[in-house]
């Protein structure tokens, strides 16, 4: 986060993150939120003006999913020092954008970044510009997309399942992700390209 911003906020003032927009990607576990995202990031390589956002996790990383590790002693510590201009907690897990999202965001370019629906409203709150994409499949697929992952058990994935926060007002997309990956992420993509 720039200095600027973590002076404002010492003041007491709040200040929303702009001018850039900020682009959450929500949906339940095993929608397929992160393929869709590689599929968008590939189609709109060598685009300055939009980046997509490597979250912190409290989580090893692994091949499902590109994140920066972190344990709950740095995270802890990044959220008391003001580096993540967004974070949250799910699944048992700590969740963070990092400070280069703040520094995109302050340069005008558009930030597309896997969210949490838990995280809609603190987004709005902290970001003067923020467009919704809300990403679902059926129970059924989405069970087994979890289970395929092989991080969780069988009750760990109902519990994935019954967690459904609700949404603050109509997404700005909405993709039912149920075809193949070109026609679910082709509406991504032109979706961002349109923004």
């Amino acid at each position: 986060m720039s200095e600027e911003l973590r002076a404002t906020r010492a003041a007491g003032v709040d200040e929303k993150l702009g001018p850039g927009l900020l682009v959450l990607v929500v949906g339940p576990s095993g929608a397929g939120k992160d393929t869709l995202l590689a599929y968008a990031r590939a189609r709109l390589e060598g685009r300055d003006d939009i980046r997509f956002a490597r979250r912190r996790i409290t989580r090893p990383t692994d091949a499902t999913e590109d994140h920066i590790a972190v344990d709950e002693r740095d995270f802890t510590e990044g959220v008391a020092q003001g580096r993540f201009p967004l974070h949250w907690q799910a699944n048992g897990l700590s969740y963070a954008l990092g400070e280069e999202v703040a520094q995109d965001i302050a340069a005008g370019r558009t930030v597309v970044a896997n969210g949490s629906r838990a995280a809609v409203a603190e987004a709005r709150a902290r970001f003067a510009r923020v467009k919704l994409v809300h990403v679902t499949a059926p129970t059924e697929v989405l069970a087994a997309r979890i289970a395929a992952r092989g991080r969780e058990s069988a009750d760990e994935v109902l519990a994935r399942l019954k967690r459904e926060p609700a949404l603050d007002g109509p997404p700005d997309l909405r993709i039912l992700n149920v075809d193949g990956i070109d026609a679910a992420g082709e509406r991504l993509a032109a979706f961002l390209r349109g923004l």
